[in-house]
């Protein structure tokens, strides 16, 4: 029987993509470097940020569970998605494949609140505040979990490269200083902010910068395919006496 880490080297994730064509930097999980492990894609045409995040078009579940059964024909042992608003569609896509399918960075929320003092609020970076609605929360049972909540909607390199697709090439420093302005403001209103999830998966390159600047635990889609990809490839731990 093969070890753990033998039997890890056959495990594969697989990502549901939205359709975009701007550079994917480390730390994005659509950047294969990302991971020590293999991961595989499938995009979804037609789901632009427009119809995902600003419209939550349900007429995009059908194409995004076929893209999952997909995933799941390859050999993918989970399916995760490239975008937090997918959570949306967590119940049906998970109920539509056979192996794990986590939508969003978003179901880590409630387990995240569990671990901060009653006090503490859980600090969401989002790609478009007006767009998460208390739908989405009640989606993974967090509607009732203490946020708060910082988005990148009207951050010009932001808007422009992810939302409005207005160009291919991105500007990594400039939407760095966007996003630790963002988040420099959530952590000056909310200093009962205990940790911070980040929806969109386009601001998970900065998750190193951004707890550099404000100091609390920080997680979101790589954090949570990390852990799914560990659970699934265990090994023995070593015994007292054992060589």
């Amino acid at each position: 029987m093969a070890d753990g880490a033998e039997a890890g080297r056959d495990i594969m994730i697989g990502v549901l993509c939205l359709d975009t064509s701007f550079t994917k930097i480390p730390g994005h999980i659509r950047n294969p470097t990302t991971f020590g492990f293999p991961v595989t894609y499938k995009v979804v045409e037609g789901a632009t940020p427009e119809r995902v995040v600003s419209q939550a078009d349900p007429r995009l579940l059908e194409p995004f569970v076929h893209a999952a059964q997909e995933l799941q024909a390859r050999g993918a042992a989970a399916i995760t998605g490239a975008c937090g608003f997918l959570v949306l569609f967590q119940e049906r896509l998970a109920a539509a494949v056979e192996v794990p399918l986590y939508a969003s960075s978003l179901i880590q929320l409630p387990m995240v609140h569990r671990m901060l003092r009653p006090d503490q609020k859980v600090g969401l970076l989002v790609a478009k505040e007006s767009s998460l609605t208390r739908r989405h929360l009640a989606a993974i049972g967090g509607e009732h979990v203490p946020i708060c909540v910082a988005g990148m909607a009207e951050q010009p390199e932001f808007r422009e490269v992810m939302l409005e697709g207005r160009r291919v090439e991105l500007d990594a420093d400039r939407l760095e200083r966007e996003v630790l302005g963002q988040v420099d403001r959530l952590a000056r209103d909310n200093p009962d902010m205990g940790a911070l999830v980040i929806e969109c998966t386009d601001l998970v390159p900065f998750a190193h910068a951004i707890q550099a600047r404000i100091g609390v635990p920080v997680f979101d889609i790589v954090t949570l395919t990390e852990m799914v990809y560990r659970s699934l490839t265990r090994r023995p731990f070593g015994r007292p006496g054992a060589a």
